[in-house]
């Protein structure tokens, strides 16, 4: 651990570094823009320049002259940049919005946000014209190659050509390495409250998209694709509450006790679920598992219940003696007291530990 803390130490030096050279380099750029140096030069725009003279790409000079720009009307989002409050990926959004008349309200809103973050923000700020809410599907052709894969030999058996293969074409006997990519989605915010979402969907699911309006119909009439798909997400999500106990009227116990037998034989493990339903609301679903640099781990993806102390020494299912841990640190607590051998039959090995902790069964308590 004191390796660790020191190449971390490190690697916040080098960081802070990193930060104050860019502040440094946009500071300069401002200047050499503002006294329009790149015209002695011989380029048409600080773009091109960046782009040509300093071999930036054209999305990295886009950046850096925006903020050039940026540094010009506002100078004080320079310290926000060199302490990393502010990073290059805010500062197209921030742009859009700040002057120097709104600076206190609007620049405190962009620290430490994500380029989607800063979208969000931005569009509070400053909506667009929104178009009139509609749905349009379209229909995507599927490209050669994938076509061509579906004719490769299976176990040894190779499927027969369609008849209609277009006259000239490569045969399609040979087999074809297609790499796989996952739908794409996207959310554009476009006021304070509205999102436009681009996803790509299968056939199937717009099949079962019809069939869930037919079976609203009743209680929905009318409705359209995103109220359909709100009140399936209500649905999901009120059926994760329930198995975490977050019910509306729990049932009243006098005290959280386990199954019968517990102390002689009884599944140890057993997690009352008024326990459960305390634990959540106490932890506030996020894993609590502390960090190195201070805070917690604070991830919503994948939690579960955890004994604080192992069941196997002692650890019981009470509101103290329970936490909750997203399921790598959950796996990284167990190693802690285990040991990677053991947890290694667990978990596929050393190399494996991180990619199955996606796929494994949830680990609700360590033995």
């Amino acid at each position: 651990m004191d390796n660790a803390r020191e190449l971390s130490s490190r690697l916040q030096d080098l960081l802070r570094r990193e930060h104050s050279a860019l502040a440094d380099f946009l500071l300069a750029l401002a200047d050499f823009d503002r006294r329009r140096f790149w015209v002695e030069l011989g380029y048409s725009s600080l773009f091109h320049y960046l782009h040509r003279r300093l071999g930036m790409s054209k999305g990295a000079a886009h950046y850096r002259k925006t903020a050039a720009e940026l540094v010009q009307k506002v100078p004080e989002v320079v310290e926000p940049l060199r302490d990393g409050r502010l990073c290059m990926t805010s500062i197209i959004e921030l742009a859009k919005v700040l002057t120097p008349e709104n600076l206190e309200e609007v620049l405190p809103r962009f620290f430490n946000c994500s380029r989607q973050e800063a979208k969000a923000v931005s569009a509070e700020l400053c909506p667009v014209e929104v178009v009139p809410a509609r749905t349009v599907v379209t229909a995507l052709p599927v490209p050669v190659a994938a076509a061509r894969l579906l004719l490769t030999p299976v176990n040894g058996v190779q499927p027969v050509e369609p008849e209609d293969s277009v006259a000239g074409a490569p045969p399609l006997a040979a087999p074809v390495a297609v790499t796989a990519q996952a739908p794409r989605t996207s959310a554009e915010p476009l006021t304070a409250d509205l999102r436009r979402l681009h996803v790509t969907v299968s056939k199937r699911f717009m099949e079962k998209l019809e069939a869930a309006k037919d079976a609203l119909s009743h209680s929905h009439p009318g409705a359209d694709a995103e109220a359909i798909l709100e009140a399936g997400l209500d649905l999901v999500i009120e059926r994760a509450a329930r198995r975490k106990g977050l019910v509306k009227r729990p049932r009243t116990v006098v005290a959280p006790v386990a199954p019968a037998g517990d102390e002689g034989g009884g599944d140890p493990r057993y997690v009352p679920a008024a326990v459960q339903r305390e634990v959540w609301v106490r932890d506030g679903g996020r894993c609590q598992w502390a960090l190195d640099g201070g805070g917690i781990c604070g991830s919503t993806h994948l939690v579960e219940l955890d004994h604080t102390v192992p069941v196997g020494r002692g650890g019981k299912p009470t509101v103290n003696g329970v936490r909750v841990l997203c399921r790598f640190h959950n796996d990284l607590a167990a190693r802690e007291v285990h040991g990677d051998a053991w947890m290694d039959r667990f978990t596929g090995g050393a190399r494996g530990r991180v990619g199955n902790l996606l796929t494994s069964p949830p680990v609700t308590s360590r033995p």
